[in-house]
């Protein structure tokens, strides 16, 4: 855990989040700027920078926030969902503890950004 990770802190309780799942090793809540009818942040509950870094350290983690999404799209948006990492500042990645953005809900059409 990181004292100064907003995400860490959410994990530990200290900071509110409207949790919509949780399994052993991870963590899905509403995210407080949705762009979408659907949009939750699924995190993992140890502290990891970024998706890359998660996958190299232990991608059973990273299947478990894959599957983490699913439930919850199956729950609000009929299984029917996007999931998306980002991973730097320049890709839009504004909080380092790696999470998924799980949108939904709604015709998402497609852009690439």
């Amino acid at each position: 855990m990181s004292s100064d990770c907003l995400f860490c802190r959410i994990v530990a309780g200290e900071v509110p989040a409207d949790v919509v799942a949780r399994s052993e090793r991870a963590l899905a809540f509403r995210d407080i700027d949705p762009r979408a009818a659907l949009h939750v942040l699924v995190i993992p509950r140890e502290h990891h920078a970024d998706v890359a870094q998660l996958a190299a350290a232990d991608p059973a983690l990273l299947a478990e926030l894959v599957e983490l999404a699913d439930t919850v799209a199956g729950t609000e948006a009929s299984g029917q969902f996007r999931l998306v990492f980002n991973t730097g500042p320049t890709a839009g990645q504004s909080v380092f503890h790696v999470h998924g953005h799980v949108l939904g809900g709604q015709d998402l059409g497609w852009s690439p950004a």
